[in-house]
């Protein structure tokens, strides 16, 4: 019988969401299969690592594709690029914790191409007077990154209700990156 990949992948996913330092032992078990199996695939942490990565910018750039950065206004565009990457959060929480994957030269670069559509998202919505141009589309990705990983622990943890997911993430981020009408 063939190896599931994808099926490994989520699995890891999964537990390491929840439990990030879980061992090559409890991935395999979550999975379903044996630990020499695993090893076979995976060469050790690192490269199951760098598998969910690749996993988590392919699930993260097909989100951002599904959201039409480019239609409509800003605000809407970010309600929908949530909305989209909601089912990725928890892996892309997982991630954003892991050091290695942002450290040095080895940076995977579907990372810089996320990131520049994101800004280039927010540099609209600057530009179209939606939001504030006193913070930085850089620092507007990093604090929308910051947010959907508190949601998705959130979430995961039972603090929030999953249907929230949306709602609260996108009304903290707007709500601090609006632009203020002048009184």
């Amino acid at each position: 019988m063939a190896l599931d990949r994808d099926h490994v992948l989520r699995s890891a996913a999964t537990l390491l969401t929840r439990k990030s330092t879980a061992t090559m032992d409890e991935v395999a078990k979550a999975a379903g299969i044996s630990r020499a199996t695993l090893h076979r695939h995976f060469a050790g942490r690192d490269a199951l690592v760098r598998a969910l990565e690749a996993l988590g910018i392919e699930e993260c750039e097909a989100a951002l594709d599904a959201a039409r950065l480019d239609e409509g206004p800003a605000v809407d565009a970010v309600h929908r690029l949530v909305r989209e990457i909601e089912p990725a959060a928890a892996l892309l929480a997982f991630l954003y914790t892991e050091n290695q994957l942002f450290e040095g030269d080895g940076q995977h670069e579907g990372w810089s191409r996320i990131d520049d559509r994101i800004a280039a998202l927010f540099r609209r919505g600057q530009r179209g007077g939606e939001f504030r141009i006193d913070l930085t589309p850089a620092w507007l990705t990093e604090a929308l990154y910051g947010l959907l990983a508190s949601g998705a622990w959130a979430v995961s943890e039972g603090r929030v209700a999953p249907k929230d997911f949306t709602y609260m993430i996108v009304e903290l981020l707007l709500g601090g990156a609006r632009r203020r009408e002048e009184s």
